[in-house]
């Protein structure tokens, strides 16, 4: 097991057992495992029982359980808690805004064991009668219901991009063509994918069905599929498959044809004409050659959208998208002193040695206790090795950041007089989320009009698939970080990738600068800046207003004055 895996094993642990109203003492250690757990940044499948044992916070009895979880997959004490435990109600202890003590509850007095009777009862307003949960309560969980079923089917881009190359290379090689190409959602790097589709033109097109029999992930839906079609399902993401089968001449035309979205298909690149219309018409050897034909310049998959990228195309103003070897540095990044996995020496040396040539550490503020938030003398304690690394790692360069959290009334985390010590601060919202438009808008421009913050950070909070963002209104928000010169994070984490792509042509029509953060709490988040590049990208995101693609000493020069410029505010 990969060590998220074991993770993730244990978290369910502590919720069975707090769902069976264990003893609280076990419960803390399991806990309290969890959380030592996420600091470890070495592959537990490769510890024996005597290692794990001496890993900070892993007793005998915890490190015997992830052994034997190695070996096996399980452990008896999970495994009893999940006998006693009916199938739905493990599966509602994964409704986001409800925990296991308030699901015990359900399932002992009202019977509830599964999902779709939790609804039910909702609907029948018996959630709302019970003691201690009420009419709000009530709407929570419905919501998380519908949110979490909705999203069945559906998959993070992060999660599958590996498998489709993949999966493209094993087609290639096995139909013996380079005719095979990933198309659709998947190649327009939407942030959500229902369907992996590919177009493959091989020599004989029964080999396919045959060949797909050879991947045991595949499951085959004969119903749906025909002669030129398979289809079916991945089984361990539950993601739609679909392989459509095309003459060698048709290739081009038809990869052209499944990949942008219908709104760019039916674009009228002439008076008369659409897209679609013209690839309907001709053969074509390449997709630029479609494009030429219709008198555009090349048009880049994520753009094909339907929004106004034909008609920069046909004025030749395409942007020049970002890439990923254009980042320079990486901001927003947490250690152990919140709730980061390595130390600060560590993220700053894998930094450099992937070659970017600073860091913004970022740790969380002292009102989110629950990660360890950063009290004043923690703050100089942490300020004070980032002045030792630096004098160590010169010419790279480590700025002193915080991630400020935004309180309920706008305000930051900390006094100017401690906001004034950081280079930068990223000023985000993680608490009381259940805001309506009005007061999640202002509690943003609140944030926002303060001199201190440079960066907001993930702007409506939302975790894709997961939980839905507080809604704001991006207008005003996006127009408040243009007056104030803020700093827009395109958060790069799979699950966030917020701001929405869909508001980055505003942003950069407003003059907003907009920044690509991991918001990684270990080394191996920094590599998600790839995916915040994509999610850039389909917004038309260029090297110029990406501020971490600026070099280091115009960053520095930019945190410095602003900082100067705060100070003088405040005073």
């Amino acid at each position: 097991m990969k060590n998220k895996e074991i993770i993730r094993t244990f978290r369910l642990a502590v919720s069975l057992l707090e769902l069976h109203d264990e003893n609280p003492f076990k419960i803390r250690t399991y806990s309290n495992a969890v959380a030592n757990l996420e600091r470890v940044d070495v592959a537990l499948e490769s510890l024996q029982t005597s290692d794990l044992e001496h890993l900070e916070g892993i007793g005998k009895s915890i490190a015997s359980k992830i052994f034997e979880l190695n070996q096996t997959g399980s452990f008896p004490e999970l495994d009893a808690l999940l006998a006693a435990t009916p199938p739905g109600v493990v599966d509602m202890l994964r409704i986001k805004g409800i925990g296991p003590k308030k699901i015990r509850v359900i399932w002992k007095e009202l019977g509830v064991e599964t999902a779709e009777d939790l609804l039910q009862a909702c609907e029948n307003n018996q959630i709302a009668a019970l003691k201690g949960f009420g009419a709000k309560t009530q709407e929570t969980i419905k919501n998380g219901l519908l949110y979490s079923e909705s999203s069945k089917g559906k998959v993070h881009y992060a999660t599958i991009e590996k498998y489709a190359n993949e999966f493209v290379s094993f087609l290639q090689t096995n139909l013996h063509t380079n005719l095979v190409a990933v198309a659709g959602e998947v190649r327009r790097r939407l942030e959500i994918i229902e369907t992996m589709l590919f177009i493959a033109a091989p020599q004989d097109p029964l080999q396919v069905p045959i060949l797909l029999q050879q991947r045991p992930e595949l499951q085959f839906d004969e119903v749906k599929s025909g002669p030129f079609v398979w289809r079916g399902q991945e089984t361990q993401t539950g993601v739609r498959v679909e392989i459509k089968i095309v003459p060698a001449d048709s290739f081009y035309n038809a990869l052209f044809q499944y990949t942008g979205a219908t709104a760019h298909l039916s674009s009228l690149y002439n008076d008369t004409d659409c897209l679609l219309q013209l690839v309907n018409q001709h053969k074509f050897t390449s997709e630029e050659e479609i494009y030429q034909k219709a008198g555009l310049a090349y048009i880049e998959p994520e753009l094909r959208e339907g929004a106004q990228e034909i008609a920069l195309a046909r004025e030749n103003r395409l942007p020049k998208l970002i890439a990923d070897e254009d980042l320079q540095g990486i901001l927003h990044n947490h250690t152990t002193y919140s709730d980061g996995a390595h130390t600060l020496a560590t993220m700053a040396t894998y930094c450099r040695d992937q070659g970017y040539h600073y860091l913004g550490i970022c740790d969380h503020s002292k009102a989110a206790f629950y990660a360890n938030g950063l009290v004043e003398h923690r703050v100089k304690e942490q300020h004070r090795e980032i002045d030792q690394l630096n004098g160590q790692m010169k010419p790279f360069r480590i700025f002193k950041g915080i991630e400020a959290d935004i309180l309920a009334d706008g305000s930051l985390d900390y006094n100017h007089e401690v906001l004034s010590t950081f280079d930068f601060v990223v000023a985000s919202i993680h608490s009381n989320l259940k805001m309506e438009e009005k007061k999640a808008t202002e509690r943003l421009l609140g944030a926002i009009q303060n001199p201190f913050t440079t960066i907001l950070g993930h702007p409506t909070g939302r975790l894709l698939l997961q939980r839905e963002g507080y809604p704001i209104d991006y207008k005003t928000v996006i127009d408040a970080c243009a007056f104030y010169k803020v700093i827009i994070e395109i958060n790069a984490n799979p699950w966030r990738l917020d701001l929405d792509w869909r508001w980055v042509d505003y942003a950069l029509s407003q003059g907003v600068l907009l920044s690509i953060n991991p918001d990684a709490h270990s080394t191996s988040g920094y590599h998600d800046m790839h995916y915040g590049v994509q999610v850039a990208r389909k917004g038309g995101l260029t090297k110029e207003m990406t501020f971490n693609a600026w070099p280091l000493e115009k960053v520095a020069h930019y945190f410095e004055e602003r900082r100067i410029k705060a100070l003088a505010e405040v005073k």
